[in-house]
């Protein structure tokens, strides 16, 4: 994982000496909004209108947080009004490339081989960590958007009157309550794997890992009672934390030393994951030859000979047994 300097690609993995061996996250750099009407969203600047064909998104499908944002575009009807373009899983010295393998064929738009080129595209003198998704605006030639939790939140509604899908995973009533289960899933656990896996000290490790697992505990505890997090209708917060469940068994549990307990253990957790898995068009917005091969080969400081493991035979097309 490296970064732009004034414009300039560096090789350079997180510094976690200066952080007490803790993995901290930094935050997206490109905060624009798209919204019906062109108008300025919470963040950023205004004249991002939701039209048919005017954006472009740039994913990884072994990345969590660009997989909100492909899940997103199939729950709205997206798809034929936002172009998707996917990464190579491999993410070394250069980044991520657009090598072709599987559904990764390459940049449409550019012809550009590495995905930082698309970021000093928008901003010759960028400052920043070159992470997907990037969601690219082809009127103005410039990035909307590189946070996923704000794009999501685009597709959620600014295009409902192009697609006539009103489906609301954020309605206003229900808004303070998904941020606070937001808040502590992000922290303990969509991010508390990665702190887990990147600490580079025993005592981060175990902070790390004993907040992720007490609050998969707590998920657990909460599904025994309740459909999806929030009751009988599904959110947002329940497809954020999806894209870390997904992963787990397969990645998180060796990889990042999260090896307390598998989704698989977790009965009510692993349930409601396969109903998510099998939720219309999700499954086909998941690449585990991309997840695997993505995390065993980028992390060098983790798995230096690149071995890939040979994983668990985890059959998520089972039946889920959940209420309907």
């Amino acid at each position: 994982m490296g970064l732009l300097v004034n414009g300039k690609w560096v090789d350079q993995w997180y510094d976690t000496k200066s952080n007490g061996g803790k993995f901290v996250r930094q935050q997206s750099k490109f905060r624009n909004w798209i919204t019906p009407d062109g108008l300025a969203g919470p963040t950023g600047i205004n004249g991002f209108k939701a039209e048919t064909g005017r954006y472009h998104l740039y994913v990884s499908l072994a990345c969590p947080w660009a997989h909100r944002t492909l899940i997103f575009r199939e729950l709205k009807d997206l798809q034929d009004h936002i172009t998707v373009d996917i990464v190579h899983p491999d993410m070394m010295d250069k980044g991520w490339t657009f090598q072709q393998r599987g559904e990764a064929k390459g940049d449409s738009l550019f012809e550009s081989k590495l995905a930082h080129e698309i970021y000093t595209r928008a901003d010759p003198d960028a400052t920043t960590r070159v992470t997907v998704p990037i969601l690219w605006d082809k009127k103005t030639n410039s990035i909307v958007s590189n946070e996923s939790s704000e794009i999501i939140r685009m597709f959620n509604s600014a295009f409902n009157k192009i697609t006539g899908n009103t489906v609301d995973y954020w309605p206003v009533e229900m808004r303070d309550d998904i941020e606070k289960i937001n808040t502590r899933i992000y922290s303990d656990i969509n991010n508390g794997v990665y702190k887990s896996g990147f600490a580079t000290t025993q005592p981060a490790y175990d902070i790390a890992v004993k907040g992720l697992f007490d609050a998969l505990d707590w998920v657990e505890d909460t599904l025994s009672k309740k459909r999806y997090l929030l009751g009988n209708q599904l959110t947002e917060a329940d497809w954020r934390l999806f894209t870390t469940l997904v992963r787990f068994d397969s990645v998180y549990v060796l990889h990042f030393k999260c090896n307390r307990k598998r989704i698989i253990d977790y009965p009510n957790i692993w349930g409601y994951a396969r109903e998510l898995f099998q939720h219309h068009g999700i499954s086909k917005t998941t690449n585990f030859d991309h997840i695997i091969r993505h995390y065993h080969y980028s992390h060098e400081t983790i798995s230096p000979n690149r071995i890939i493991p040979i994983n668990p035979i985890i059959n998520w097309a089972e039946p889920h047994h959940r209420a309907s």
